[in-house]
C-alpha cells in the first residue's frame, strides 16, 4: 500500500523529535535523498521543523510540529483502517 503524504510527514516529524540527520530520516522513513528534500523544505517553510547547522545538519521538530504530530496520531488512532499496513516501524 502506498503511503499518503500525511503519513510520510507524520513519520518525519516523529523521527525528528530528538533531532535527526538527513541520512537518519531517509533510512527510518524509507525514502531516498531525492524525495526527502521537498518534505524537509515544506516542513521547514511551515515552521514544523527547525534546521540546526553544524558539521552535520540536524532537523528537529518544533513545538508547532509536535502539536501537528499529536493531531496526526489522534487521526490515525480514530481511523486505523485508513492507515493499516502503512504504520511506522517499531523502533
Amino acid at each position: 500500500m502506498k503511503r499518503s503524504k500525511d503519513m510520510i510527514i507524520s513519520q518525519i516529524l516523529d523521527i525528528c523529535t530528538t533531532g535527526a540527520s538527513k541520512t537518519k530520516i531517509v533510512y527510518q522513513a524509507n525514502l531516498n535523498f531525492r524525495t526527502v528534500n521537498p518534505y524537509l523544505e515544506l516542513l521547514s517553510k511551515n515552521n514544523l521543523i527547525e534546521t540546526i547547522c553544524g558539521p552535520i545538519t540536524i532537523y528537529k521538530t518544533t513545538g508547532k510540529g509536535m502539536k501537528m504530530l499529536r493531531e496526526f496520531k489522534n487521526i490515525q488512532e480514530e481511523l486505523p483502517e485508513l492507515y493499516e499496513g502503512a504504520s511506522t516501524k517499531d523502533k
